[in-house]
């Protein structure tokens, strides 16, 4: 436990007026209830701090446990940040005494709900890793991730090319860990939200084609939208860069009717009276839904279903053949089952948390090899024209965190070495691509053990040789 000299240490401000600001009481309040790894304590922080989120609340108090029993919690080195609608912290993990950031994000409008809490493996203290040499690269790659797998700590398969040229492409771990059936590098894994990116390319070539502007209203493609606010107010650019305040699809009405949600128009039919969260352009909060509607956007501006305009209009120009968004009650040969680590090296495989199946805002599968697909035709422009590949690869929104997010795709790096593309996480879930323009390296890494594909991307990032 924290002493109250600790405390005030940590937070200042909680021992002066005027009253600290939401994002600090609500780090504080997330840290304790972490640490405390009790199930009561973390039952009343959902139900006070979230509310409705992204899974039952029984589930999500389960999540919390589990993770503080892997981390054996956290100890506060330093908060970063703190307003009424963001905090961030530097901590350390008691287990292993690796860094971490936190990074939350609340709702702006008092009662200050958390709509985010972000946990990842922070910079360490000095110098960024240095590169490796281009000779050594692969070699180094490789005895990484043998160390990772024979861990426990990934599952999954990576490809990291530079113009073209593949550098490191390889599977570990299991893809159905009750059939002992390895990964291989051309398992298809479940993307999570980077099937953002195939949305916006679709959205973009409608327009680059003059069937629809970025700043159409929602209600000139869905004339019949049950909200007016939504229909009037919200535009294309607001949906592909979250500042509509179009919210989530996942909640306890997404568990109450997930054999119904079968079709786009079903999540529209679901969601489609509420209003905006906030007023449309006023701030940036990640919408699933919003990525629902482009969906269905891009039904009515080509006359075609989602599923069949992604396919014929990108994937098999790309020559993506193993990316689809599969029912989920079909027998898909060679794909990932998606896992969550328990107690006693125990896995819960995600079954029950899968949508029926993929939607415009996440779900559907592909391989690292596909991805490097994507990457290599959204380069040479067989996608979309140069100037609308770079709208949708370039700052549109500030995102309150690092990076900008641009047209569906995240944006990051600096410099010669900044980077565009997406990552995808849920139970059982992650994937990330980035790609590298101007050093001309992608690196597409899948798991169906998360957070691992992440972290994997996160430490060959830096370590990407320096081209001569």
């Amino acid at each position: 436990m924290m002493t109250a000299a600790l405390l005030a240490a940590a937070f200042p401000s909680l021992w002066r007026q005027p009253a600290p600001p939401a994002g600090e009481r609500a780090l504080q309040a997330w840290l304790e209830m972490f640490n405390s790894g009790d199930a009561a304590k973390a039952r009343q922080f959902h139900e006070q701090w979230i509310g409705e989120g992204d899974a039952p609340l029984e589930e999500r108090v389960n999540r919390e446990l589990e993770l503080r029993r892997q981390t054996g919690g956290f100890t506060l080195l330093k908060v970063v940040d703190a307003t009424e609608s963001r905090a961030s912290a530097r901590l350390r993990m008691n287990s292993s005494g690796g860094a971490f950031l936190v990074e939350l994000e609340l709702d702006p409008a008092p009662p200050h709900r958390i709509t985010m809490i972000g946990l990842r493996p922070d910079e360490p203290a000095g110098p960024p890793p240095e590169r490796l040499s281009a000779a050594g690269f692969a070699a180094a790659v490789r005895q990484h991730l043998d160390r990772l797998a024979a861990a426990g700590r990934f599952s999954g398969a990576v490809s990291v090319t530079r113009n073209g040229k593949e550098l490191v492409r390889g599977a570990w771990g299991l893809a159905d860990r009750e059939r002992k059936i390895p990964n291989r590098p051309d398992t298809k894994f479940n993307l999570g939200s980077m099937n953002k990116m195939f949305t916006a390319v679709a959205i973009a070539q409608l327009a680059q084609a003059g069937r629809l502007s970025f700043q159409d209203p929602v209600g000139k493609h869905l004339t019949d939208y049950p909200n007016r606010e939504i229909a009037e107010k919200v535009t294309i650019h607001h949906l592909l860069t979250h500042t509509g305040g179009t919210g989530d699809i996942f909640g306890p009405d997404f568990d109450r009717n997930i054999e119904k949600l079968r079709d786009l128009k079903d999540y529209v039919a679901l969601y489609g009276a509420r209003p905006p969260r906030f007023p449309p352009g006023s701030r940036w909060a990640y919408s699933n839904y919003g990525f629902i509607l482009l969906g269905r956007i891009i039904e009515q501006a080509s006359g075609m279903s989602y599923y069949d305009y992604v396919r014929e209009k990108i994937f098999l120009p790309a020559g993506m053949k193993n990316t689809a968004s599969y029912w989920k009650t079909e027998e898909v040969d060679n794909l990932a089952r998606g896992y969550d680590s328990g107690p006693g090296n125990t896995y819960k495989r995600n079954d029950d948390t899968l949508p029926m199946r993929g939607t415009s805002a996440g779900g559907g599968y592909s391989t690292v090899d596909d991805l490097q697909r994507f990457a290599a035709a959204l380069l040479a422009h067989r996608l979309l024209d140069a100037q609308h590949t770079a709208l949708l690869t370039s700052r549109q929104a500030d995102t309150g965190r690092r990076g900008a997010y641009g047209y569906g795709f995240i944006i990051g790096g600096e410099g010669r070495w900044k980077w565009f593309g997406h990552g995808g996480g849920a139970p059982g879930i992650n994937s990330d691509l980035k790609i590298f323009p101007e050093t001309g390296y992608v690196v597409a890494v899948q798991s169906n053990l998360p957070p691992s594909a992440q972290r994997v991307s996160d430490w060959i990032t830096p370590r990407l040789p320096d081209p001569q």
